[in-house]
């Protein structure tokens, strides 16, 4: 049996288990467990926007009510009809919650393989990557778990960095980010600090809740921080940019209130405060417009070189900053410890494989969660919260 966790599509809040009969794997065809994935906040504004930009579609639950949010994650080949891919090897891609995964590869080379299952071949392609673990130059045994929370969410910051800079940050000098904890929040805040002494460095302004500011601002790639609740009163005197990781739709009002028509441009990215999206209709100033990270991906392949060294290109400039800051798997290092946005990431027990493990006459309840992971014994930070000050080099 395949265990998948399926979401009402309406109500995010709503989720069940599904159990489906395990097919064996057309020819071509490879079936991998699922070892490992990260869920967080991200994983939220995924289902939030799943209908808007297609995520429904990668992992289809056979039901027009539900729905599978796509995570990223580690998974384990473990039965192969594909020549060139064999039993035993470890990939890292776009995988559903689920405890195993059947994928079609349409191309193989060094780096791993591209999904070619026909409902995907209109999708982004950058999730139809999977990695081999073996020839990935970021990846590290001891740190898978820091590579499937951290890395996805700082190659989003990386872009947002990049699309603001390709448009000269729309003529501001100021660029504000709510939900200023979070993870694709401070990895674009560091990308933006690089830039600071340059003649186009905005000042960049981080804004959160009361309990944050303390290890937000400890992080250092902030200008300044501020709690939500003096946004009044910051100087709206300059042209400003706003970065709206939160999703909230109170928040977004007061932003395009103050800065009125000094607001140069206002980017929606992420949904952490879920419970307000709201909807950005007659606000004050320009109009919200929804980042999606794989279109800023081609663009940013298409502009640097020709088609055939354009991956390759991208791949070097991201792998210069993220030497620069984070460890070798991509982790960014925190200036102390604080809970930055709440997340884990989730281990999978294959239902096949406990079912090979257990006692005759032992009982299945489907997949188990363990969140008592290494990493958080290693931060020592409660569970369902990760704090990235783990390595001081």
């Amino acid at each position: 049996m395949t265990t998948t966790l399926a979401v009402d599509r309406a109500d995010l809040r709503r989720a069940k288990w599904l159990e489906s009969a395990a097919l064996p794997p057309e020819p071509g065809a490879v079936r991998l467990d699922i070892d490992r994935f990260a869920l967080t906040s991200n994983s939220v504004t995924c289902g939030a926007f799943a209908e808007a930009l297609h995520y429904w579609d990668f992992y289809p639950t056979g039901d027009a009510a539900t729905g599978c949010i796509p995570v990223w994650g580690f998974a384990t080949v473990r039965e192969s009809r594909c020549a060139g891919i064999e039993a035993g090897e470890r990939f890292y891609g776009y995988l559903p919650m689920a405890d195993e995964v059947v994928l079609n590869p349409g191309r193989i080379g060094p780096r791993g393989l591209f999904d070619g299952t026909p409902r995907r071949r209109e999708l982004a392609s950058v999730y139809n990557e999977y990695l081999n673990c073996r020839t990935d130059p970021f990846y590290r045994e001891a740190d898978e778990e820091l590579i499937a929370l951290v890395r996805p969410l700082f190659v989003a910051s990386f872009l947002i960095d990049d699309f603001l800079a390709d448009n000269a940050f729309f003529g501001a000098d100021t660029v504000l980010i709510s939900s200023a904890s979070s993870k694709t929040a401070y990895g674009l805040a560091y990308c933006l600090a690089a830039r600071r002494g340059g003649s186009a460095a905005p000042h960049v302004v981080g804004l959160t809740s009361p309990a944050n500011v303390s290890f937000t601002g400890r992080l250092g790639r902030y200008a300044e921080v501020a709690e939500y609740e003096i946004l009044p009163r910051l100087s709206a005197d300059r042209p400003a940019i706003y970065v709206d990781m939160s999703g909230n739709a109170r928040l977004r009002a007061a932003v395009h209130a103050r800065w009125q028509d000094r607001l140069a441009y206002s980017c929606s990215v992420g949904s952490t405060h879920r419970q307000d999206p709201g909807s950005g209709r007659g606000l004050p100033g320009p109009r919200r417009v929804l980042f999606f990270a794989p279109a800023q991906a081609g663009q940013e392949a298409r502009r640097r070189v020709g088609h055939g060294r354009a991956r390759r290109a991208t791949r070097r400039r991201l792998a210069r900053v993220c030497r620069a800051g984070f460890g070798r798997s991509g982790a960014l290092v925190a200036g102390g410890q604080g809970t930055g946005s709440r997340c884990s990431p989730i281990e999978l027990r294959s239902a096949a494989r406990r079912r090979r493990a257990r006692p005759r006459g032992a009982r299945s309840h489907g997949l188990r969660v363990d969140v008592t992971s290494p990493l958080n014994s290693r931060i020592r930070s409660p569970i369902w919260t990760t704090s990235l000050s783990r390595r001081a080099s």
